[in-house]
């Protein structure tokens, strides 16, 4: 049975070395003006974080600390708890029966001394309840999990509800309707519960006859709910709203954005709405400033890779391009190099279309067509600016290409991104958009090629290679290899993938390859080149993976391989 000891969190918090004591005054004091507990606002002033706050109170406690994606929450439970309020107001979420006495009920808390949660909980379900340590975080996606697409059909079907009382005269009226309580919340509840289920975009679409909303999560499309029909004015009009687009206008795409806090981190949101046949389409593309300006180590280089990013980024001047499909983790490359090289000694300055987050000592420049304000005409003025190192959101054009080229020849680091399929690719089609060879290989110290790969689940189960798998991987025949595979659990919402890791081609500009260059070798030659001065290709790199056990085979021939092998394999 629980002993409700009463413990002060500050206190553990100061005696595990977490804080200081400062720190602690600081918070008390703060918190006298709001409501919040003292760890939510230790959290909210960056003396502390979820992980740390959880850890500490296991540690003091001897309380046990569950991962809650892990478990799959039986029916039993959720049935006991029809209405998630009580959940979301206490942070906390029942997940097991107790194993050794069925009266005890398992409940996930963020803080385990709430003896008025305990209390509720309990009067609720009508057990007994024993206290385990989870983060805050990981409980709102649990409940957004379990309880998120009925809250939200709550929430639409009480829009409907008020609306089809609003009679035909008051039709003009119908923009106010929208600014009203449910939909707000509605669109609200969809953009958390995007973010605590890690998807990168939400896609709101308009069919015949009903909305359908998805998420892509781990660069797949999952479909998370439907709505009714008559709600797609109401949705899409709030969008507007809030992401400062026109709402009269239907007939044209229009491009917004949306700055929201989802559990004390702000996301930046880029909106995109389409009309279709059916309606307006809506995308949202969810970015966080945290994510894009992690530690290189997390993006997935291995340490030959990391020598090779460090040294490409060590060049005072030239061109560094990092290319790759939509969604392939270019911006995040970038924005950690830039990070890493962000420091009051350089001036560094983007032109970027659009800005993806913003960090602090970094002067970033919005693209403006409309101003006149290009990729190009930005370039020119920034040259003006006393640049060390700029960077180009992707250079588009023969103009952009030639004053980048130009930029780099006199003395500046420009870094930028291209749409091409391998890093031997980008040389051609620089030289495709009309620039001179020779002004290519003198200017470009570095190219990087990337992809994004799904990482298998913890769930993954083993096989041996085929023959014919190990003929097409180029594998010795007679060697035995075994691969993991997905197969799928609570945790990854049963695909069998779980988060993504980056899987690179890095090329940095040796003096065979610039001779090649300059000597109009085309991408085939490059490449040749390239691999004998020790160049891991994207299918290496990414078979590498495989055989670690860290992504599957389907994954490698998804992202690396074309239609030809894949039917090999």
């Amino acid at each position: 049975m629980f002993v409700r000891e009463k413990k002060r969190i500050g206190d553990m918090l100061l005696t595990e070395g977490v804080i200081t004591e400062k720190q602690l005054t600081d918070a008390l004091e703060k918190q006298k003006g709001t409501r919040h507990k003292i760890g939510i606002t230790l959290i909210e002033m960056g003396y502390a974080t979820e992980n740390q706050i959880a850890h500490t109170i296991q540690r003091q406690m001897g309380l046990d600390m569950v991962e809650l994606s892990a478990y799959k929450i039986p029916k039993e439970i959720l049935n006991m708890i029809p209405d998630s309020s009580v959940l979301t107001k206490h942070m906390i979420m029942p997940f097991e029966f107790d194993a050794f006495d069925s009266k005890y009920l398992r409940v996930a808390m963020a803080d385990p001394f709430d003896i008025i949660a305990i209390d509720d909980i309990a009067v609720v379900t009508g057990m007994q309840i024993t206290p385990v340590i989870a983060t805050p975080a990981e409980i709102l996606a649990c409940i957004d999990k379990y309880y998120g697409k009925a809250a939200n059909q709550a929430v639409a079907e009480k829009y409907s509800h008020e609306r089809n009382e609003v009679s035909e005269e008051n039709e003009e009226l119908e923009n106010e309707a929208v600014e009203n309580a449910p939909i707000v919340i509605l669109i609200r509840k969809i953009i958390e519960q995007a973010v605590r289920q890690r998807a990168s975009d939400i896609h709101i679409e308009s069919l015949e006859t009903k909305i359908r909303v998805r998420y892509r999560i781990d660069g797949v499309l999952q479909n998370v709910g439907s709505y009714q029909i008559n709600l797609l004015s109401a949705i899409i009009t709030r969008i507007k709203i809030i992401g400062s687009m026109d709402i009269s206008e239907k007939r044209k795409p229009q491009d917004g954005r949306i700055t929201v806090q989802v559990d004390r981190q702000e996301y930046d949101i880029r909106v995109s709405v389409l009309p279709t046949v059916f309606g307006e389409k809506v995308v949202m593309r969810l970015t966080s400033k945290q994510n894009l300006t992690r530690d290189k180590r997390q993006l997935g280089f291995s340490e030959d890779e990391l020598h090779k990013f460090n040294r490409i980024f060590s060049n005072p001047n030239g061109i560094i391009l990092v290319t790759g499909p939509t969604g392939s983790g270019k911006s995040t490359t970038l924005y950690t190099a830039l990070s890493e090289l962000n420091s009051e000694d350089v001036n560094i300055i983007t032109v970027e279309d659009p800005v993806e987050a913003n960090i602090d000592g970094i002067n970033q420049v919005q693209v403006n067509p409309k101003a006149d304000l290009t990729f190009a005409s930005a370039l020119r003025s920034i040259l003006r600016q006393d640049p060390d190192i700029i960077m180009i959101g992707e250079i588009r054009d023969e103009e952009t290409a030639r004053i980048a080229v130009t930029a780099s020849i006199t003395g500046h680091l420009v870094v930028s991104t291209l749409h091409t399929n391998s890093s031997a690719a980008s040389i051609s089609r620089l030289t495709d958009m009309g620039i001179e060879p020779y002004l290519i290989a003198d200017s470009v110290v570095g190219v990087i090629a990337q992809r994004l790969a799904r990482k298998l689940c913890t769930c993954k189960t083993n096989r041996m290679l085929t023959e014919q798998e190990k003929k097409i991987l180029g594998l010795d025949c007679d060697r035995e290899v075994s691969i993991s595979e997905p197969r799928g659990c609570a945790m990854c919402s049963e695909t069998g993938y779980r988060g993504r890791i980056g899987v690179y081609e890095i090329m940095p500009i040796s003096s065979r390859i610039r001779n090649i260059i300059a000597m109009k070798g085309n991408t085939e030659d490059i490449q040749k080149t390239a691999i004998k001065d020790g160049l891991l290709t994207l299918k290496e790199a990414m078979l590498r993976h495989v055989l670690g056990g860290i992504t599957s085979l389907e994954e490698m021939k998804r992202i690396v391989y074309s239609n030809e092998e894949n039917d090999e394999i």
